[in-house]
């Protein structure tokens, strides 16, 4: 009975969503379907939105912070973003320096370079792009400006901490302040991330542990602020992350770890060919998995975040009314959504340097590959 109730009443909704919005849309489109009168001329087109340059413009790298735009009441369009520095080498025309503010949002060129889709090109004297000359884009983008901004506050942090526990402060009192925010995370990475896994050589590993951890977590963070970059969702910062780690998996690996990768014990002659091949892929699926995974999550999250409100635009266009009767679902979704991505950004954290000390752990352990894959 309660179920029959539930589906009366959905359909009821429904058809009432029918009602009020039939009619708007029809008017709409007998509005556009009539022809200018004579002697008026023909309205401009005016641009659609476009959800997918709104997500890709997030997600992918960008010369610029770029806020948001608005027109003027003589229909101009003015940006609200933070210019970044354009540092540019080629050979023809040697090192190039200038403000990204330069370019107009691609509109103007300058000092014979434009930018194309966030790609910069030389170009010939007719103003067409040269493709003789190879253009090296060194420039301070937004995901490198966050990096180091998200490292001079790691450094920050773990500096001032370190000189308040110099002090006595945490050791013969209560931590305080930021020091009772950080201390239970770092000792929560050296009790159930390093120990379990690395066992005595935990505080030898521990150092790069908490690194890593804490850079993923504060990039991670400052790409939920509206307007910053998706630094975590980017692919080259995952690859790199997962190739230091994997540089440090090799240099702990040891004789064990190689015999039984090219000498599997306990294994019938015929099927050690497949094993090996298998065994010594998986040297290699380590590392990707673990710069996949970060890049994946990361990134899906943000997508998601950025299509329900992109709900909002769409149904807008289509009529006046659907858009502000979408609004109040696409944001609460939106921000249920947000919330999760804040659990997401330590947990990548976590999983991130949980499977590194996995990993190093079974480098240096010898032990057996049930035990290993156990704990894989």
């Amino acid at each position: 009975m309660a179920l029959r109730t539930v589906k009366l009443l959905l359909a009821a909704i429904f058809s009432l969503f029918i009602v009020v919005f039939s009619a708007p849309l029809l008017a709409q489109d007998s509005t556009h379907n009539n022809a200018p009168a004579e002697g008026q001329s023909t309205p401009a087109p005016k641009k659609s939105f476009d959800a997918a340059e709104v997500i890709f413009g997030h997600i992918l790298d960008n010369h610029e912070y770029h806020f948001t735009e608005y027109h003027d009441s003589e229909g101009g369009i003015h940006h609200v973003s933070i210019p970044l520095p354009i540092i540019l080498y080629s050979k023809q025309k040697g090192l190039t320096a200038f403000m990204s503010s330069r370019f107009e949002h691609g509109a103007a060129a300058y000092n014979g370079y434009k930018i194309e889709e966030e790609k910069i090109v030389a170009l010939k004297e007719d103003g067409t792009a040269d493709e003789s000359i190879k253009v090296y884009d060194l420039s301070m983008t937004r995901n490198v400006i966050q990096m180091i901004l998200a490292l001079t506050l790691l450094t920050w942090l773990m500096i001032s901490i370190a000189n308040a526990y110099k002090k006595g402060l945490g050791v013969t009192s209560a931590p305080k302040g930021k020091q009772n925010l950080l201390e239970p995370v770092i000792i929560f990475v050296r009790e159930e991330v390093a120990k379990p896994n690395l066992g005595n050589k935990a505080g030898k590993y521990l150092p790069y542990l908490l690194t890593t951890f804490f850079f993923i977590l504060i990039n991670n963070i400052l790409g939920l602020i509206p307007g910053t970059a998706n630094v975590s969702g980017n692919i080259a910062f995952t690859v790199v992350l997962g190739l230091i780690s994997f540089v440090v998996i090799l240099f702990s690996t040891n004789k064990h770890f190689w015999g039984h990768i090219f000498n599997p014990p306990g294994v019938p002659g015929f099927v050690k060919p497949i094993l090996i091949l298998v065994e010594f892929l998986g040297v290699f699926i380590k590392p990707f998995a673990l710069i996949i995974r970060l890049f994946a999550n990361m990134v899906a999250g943000h997508i998601i975040i950025i299509c329900l409100i992109s709900l909002i635009f769409i149904f807008g266009q289509m009529n006046a009314y659907a858009g502000w009767g979408t609004s109040p679902v696409a944001i609460g979704f939106t921000v249920f959504i947000y919330f999760i991505e804040v659990l997401v950004a330590f947990l990548q954290a976590f999983i991130f340097t949980n499977l590194t000390a996995v990993f190093i752990g079974s480098a240096f352990e010898g032990g057996s590959h049930a035990d290993e894959t156990l704990h894989i």
